[in-house]
C-alpha cells in the first residue's frame, strides 16, 4: 500500500514527526468566469514618445490620463468606467492596450469666428461632443457688456482650456477660436462643437469657419499578439467601423461546430466580445454595419448604439460595457436588459430617431444589431446582441451577449473541476481497485460532472439537468491509453424578453 502522507520522506529513519499543509480544493461549485476588459485607443500628441504599447492595468481615470494624456480617447472611456461618483465597472481589470499613432497621423482642427461687441452680459458655452462640463468643470465663459471679439474668444479658450480631460485644446487670435483635437487619427474627426448662448445672444455671434478632420488609421497586429493566454472577456474598441471589425473577427475566431477558429479553437478558448459604439440614428445606417455579409455569421463585434448622441461613438461603448461587465461576472443568469447608460450625453431634442419604434428595434436585432430606448432622460438597454444573425436559425445560437458569457462560464467552470480531478491524473478504468494517489475513472469524473450539471441549474445557468446527465458520455481512447474523453449537452436557461399575455372578458 502506498504512503498517505509524505511530510517525512519515506526513506528517513530518525525519530521526527512531521506536518505537511497543501492546497486543496473539495467543492464542485466553481466560481463565475472572471471578466477581464481590454481598452484599446491612441494617447495624445504629446505622450507618444513616452508611452509602451504593452498592456497596462489601470484603476482610475486620472491613472490614464496620467500616463496616456487627459481628454486622449483612452481617459474618455476611463472617466465612465471610473467614474468620480458611483461604482462604475466595480472591481473588474482593466488592461489599457495603446495603439502608437500612424506615421503623420493628423489631428482634427475646428475654428470658431466671433463677430459682434457684446451689448448684455450672458453666460454662453462652448458644447464639446453634447457636453456642457466635464467631471463638474464647466465649458461657460462669461460675456460682459463692451467685450470685443477679441476678449470673448480669450474668456472661451481659457475656459476651455482649464478643463482637466477636455479632448481640444484653444488657441484664439483676433476674435478666432482654434480647436485642436489633443490626439492625432481618424477618432478625431469624431469631435463635435456647437454654442449655447443660453437664450441671451448679447449681440454676439459665433459660427464654424472651418473643420479639418485628422486622419491616421492604427494597426492593431502587436495589440492582438500580447492576448496570448490570458482570457479578455471584453475589448472596448474606440475604433469602430473603420476597419477593425473584420481584423478582431479573424483573430477571435468562430464556435463553428466542425472547426472551430481563432479563440474559439478547442485547445484555446479565451474568447472575447468586442463593443464598439454608434451614434447614427437611422435603421439603415445601423444595419448598414452588422448586416453586411462578412457579419452575419460573426459573434465577436457587439454595436452600442446612442443614436442621435453628439457624444464619442467611444463613450457609448465603454458606457454599456460599465453596465455588462459586473453584471456577467455577478449575476450571469442576468442580462443589462433595461439598464440605463450612466453617463452619454442624449439628444438636444430628447429624441432618438428611428430606434423609438418598437418596429425598428425588433428589425434592427435580428439584423444584428443592439437597440436602446430613451427614457427618463438616459438611453436604456433593450437589447444587446452581437452581429450574429445567419437567416433560418431559430432560435439564434450566439445572438444574445448574455448568452455567450453564459457559454463561457460553463466551460469555464467545467475546465476548473478538470484541472482538479482529471489533468495529468493516473486513468484506471472503473471496474479496476486502486488505493494509488491521482488516480480517476470514467465513473468518478462523471459523479463530479453530475453534481456540476445540478450546481448549473441551482445558478439558473442550464435547465434540465437531467437532460444533460442522460447526455453524459465518458470514455478512455481505444486507441491512445492517454487520451481521457467527456462529451456532454446542456440546455441554456432564457431570459424574460417578451411577455405575451391575452385577456379574454365577458358578460
Amino acid at each position: 500500500m502506498s504512503s498517505i502522507s509524505t511530510a517525512i520522506g519515506l526513506q528517513r529513519m530518525s525519530r521526527v514527526s512531521g506536518y505537511q499543509l497543501n492546497k486543496g480544493s473539495f467543492s464542485n461549485e466553481t466560481p463565475n468566469l472572471p471578466q477581464i476588459v481590454a481598452m484599446f485607443g491612441e494617447a495624445n500628441v504629446a505622450n507618444q514618445g513616452s508611452i509602451t504599447t504593452q498592456a497596462l492595468q489601470i484603476t482610475s481615470a486620472a491613472q490614464a490620463g496620467q500616463v496616456y494624456g487627459y481628454g486622449s480617447p483612452i481617459h474618455q472611456m476611463s472617466r465612465i468606467l471610473f467614474p468620480i461618483s458611483g461604482s462604475g465597472i466595480d472591481g473588474i481589470p482593466v488592461f489599457v492596450m495603446p495603439q502608437l499613432s500612424a506615421e503623420g497621423a493628423s489631428q482634427t482642427v475646428i475654428e470658431w469666428t466671433i463677430t459682434g461687441t457684446a451689448t448684455a452680459n450672458a453666460t454662453h458655452t462652448f458644447v464639446i461632443n453634447g457636453r456642457y462640463n466635464l467631471d463638474y468643470q464647466t465649458y461657460s465663459f462669461a460675456v460682459a457688456i463692451g467685450d470685443t471679439p477679441t476678449a470673448i474668444a480669450t474668456k472661451a479658450a481659457n475656459a476651455i482650456n482649464a478643463v482637466l480631460g477636455a479632448p481640444v485644446a484653444v488657441t484664439t487670435a483676433a476674435g478666432v477660436l482654434t480647436f485642436t483635437t489633443v490626439w492625432a487619427g481618424a477618432t478625431s474627426a469624431n469631435i463635435n462643437i456647437s454654442v449655447d448662448n443660453g437664450g441671451s445672444a448679447a449681440g454676439v455671434t459665433y459660427a464654424q469657419t472651418l473643420n479639418t478632420a485628422g486622419a491616421g488609421a492604427v494597426d492593431l497586429t502587436a495589440t492582438l499578439a500580447q492576448f496570448e493566454s490570458t482570457w479578455y472577456t471584453t475589448v472596448l474598441n474606440p475604433y469602430g467601423d473603420n476597419g477593425t471589425l473584420a481584423e478582431l473577427e479573424e483573430f477571435n475566431g468562430v464556435p463553428d461546430n466542425l472547426n472551430p477558429t481563432g479563440q474559439y479553437s478547442g485547445d484555446v478558448f479565451t474568447p472575447f466580445m468586442a463593443f464598439f459604439g454608434s451614434t447614427v440614428s437611422d435603421v439603415a445606417n445601423f444595419t448598414a454595419i452588422t448586416n453586411a455579409s462578412a457579419r452575419i455569421s460573426q459573434v465577436t463585434n457587439v454595436l452600442c448604439p446612442a443614436p442621435g448622441s453628439a457624444g464619442m461613438n467611444w463613450e457609448a461603448a465603454a458606457n454599456v460595457v460599465t453596465l455588462f461587465c459586473p453584471i456577467m461576472q455577478n449575476t450571469p443568469q442576468l442580462d443589462v436588459n433595461a439598464q440605463s447608460y450612466p453617463d452619454m450625453p442624449v439628444p438636444s431634442t430628447n429624441t432618438i430617431g428611428d430606434m423609438a419604434s418598437y418596429n425598428n428595434r425588433d428589425l434592427l436585432v435580428q439584423a444584428g444589431c443592439s437597440t436602446v430606448t430613451l427614457v427618463n432622460g438616459a438611453y436604456q438597454i433593450q437589447d444587446l446582441v452581437t452581429t450574429y444573425h445567419p437567416a433560418g436559425e431559430v432560435p439564434l445560437q450566439f445572438n444574445y451577449c448574455r448568452n455567450l458569457n453564459l457559454d463561457w462560464n460553463i466551460k469555464d467552470g467545467y475546465s476548473i473541476l478538470q484541472a482538479i480531478y482529471v489533468n495529468d491524473k493516473v486513468i484506471v478504468a472503473d471496474n479496476q481497485v486502486t488505493t494509488a494517489a491521482n488516480a480517476i475513472k470514467p465513473s468518478q469524473w462523471k459523479a463530479v460532472v453530475y453534481d456540476y450539471f445540478d450546481n448549473q441549474a441551482q445558478a439558473a445557468l442550464i435547465n434540465d439537468p437531467a437532460f444533460s446527465k442522460s447526455s453524459l458520455n465518458v470514455q478512455v481512447s481505444s486507441t491512445n491509453p492517454n487520451r481521457f474523453e467527456t462529451a456532454f449537452s446542456y440546455k441554456r436557461t432564457g431570459i424574460a424578453r417578451i411577455e405575451s399575455t391575452t385577456a379574454t372578458a365577458g358578460f
